[in-house]
């Protein structure tokens, strides 16, 4: 039964990642042209991203791979009126903070956050959250320029390579506490689960876990020595409880500031590190995230 399953879930799979390429609509493949990158359309978003390979990030001396949380992105969604809304996160070196912020604004799109999402990083790494509105054509147009200057200036000043973790993680395990299944991105193991119970509109398009409104936790390393980082989104009210929660289970919080301006209601994004035995990590994440809505809701 086992075989048959996972030969069902192969074929789903296969079946879904050729009904996604398939979907693609023309508008979207030529903004992945335009700005040179690779993405995906799912949930009817078309996500690029922007991931920030070209450099060797460690994290309280910890080499720490890529996906661990240090891919930048971009996505579109259609609005009303033949509009698209544009939102993403880039990840920024200090250098190149501004002169991205520049090219941004000098083509008419918002940013709408700049900020941390690690303490103790080398290179120190910022994230600076973009926002538009007009056709897909368009939007890439303006945000192309940007996305030019990032990773082309001299590489921040090597540190020291950091210790790499080896080993397994049980992911089973991990997935079975926090509640639902992650993907494997190399090394990392990624939970994202979205907030569907915060219906957030813009000009008519649904700001869903695609869009940046989602709840996740990565995870490096074995199930003796590992490590976790991820990002919780709230409502107002559930800040406290779950900065309690995390703070009661020994988990560092890194950072909490918005993403998005003008939404209703106001999303709050709390950011967090922890270090330790994977199954003592995924049990201080579940306890934060049982203080919010996030209901069991499975994205990619």
């Amino acid at each position: 039964m086992k075989i048959l399953g996972s030969f069902v879930l192969a074929a789903s799979l296969a079946a879904g990642a050729t009904a996604s390429a398939q979907e693609m609509p023309a508008d979207y493949a030529a903004v992945l042209k335009t700005v040179g990158k690779q993405g995906d359309f799912k949930d009817g978003v078309l996500k690029v991203n922007i991931p920030r390979s070209d450099l060797k990030v460690t994290v309280e001396g910890i080499a720490t791979p890529t996906p661990f949380g240090f891919g930048g992105w971009f996505a579109l969604t259609k609005g009303s009126g033949g509009m698209d809304v544009m939102m993403g996160d880039l990840v920024l070196t200090e250098q190149e903070v501004n002169p991205v912020m520049s090219a941004i604004l000098q083509n008419g799109l918002d940013v709408t956050a700049l900020h941390n999402h690690f303490f103790y990083d080398n290179p120190r790494l910022f994230y600076m959250h973009v926002h538009g509105h007009g056709t897909a054509a368009d939007l890439a147009t303006k945000i192309a320029p940007a996305i030019a200057l990032i990773g082309k200036g001299a590489p921040p000043a090597a540190a020291s390579p950091g210790r790499a973790l080896s080993g397994t993680l049980n992911t089973q395990r991990l997935a079975q506490i926090v509640g639902q299944p992650g993907e494997q991105n190399g090394d990392v193991y990624k939970i994202t689960m979205g907030r569907p119970d915060l219906a957030i509109k813009e000009m008519g398009a649904t700001i869903n876990a695609r869009m940046g409104l989602n709840t996740w936790a990565a995870f490096y390393g074995s199930d003796n020595d590992a490590v976790v980082a991820g990002d919780i989104a709230m409502k107002a009210a559930e800040v406290t409880p779950v900065l309690k929660a995390l703070r009661t289970n020994n988990i560092e919080v890194v950072a909490i500031h918005q993403h998005m301006t003008g939404t209703e209601p106001t999303v709050y994004f709390l950011h967090y590190w922890g270090k330790g035995p994977a199954e003592t990590l995924a049990n201080g994440v579940k306890a934060a995230i049982s203080q919010t809505g996030s209901t069991a809701h499975h994205t990619h």
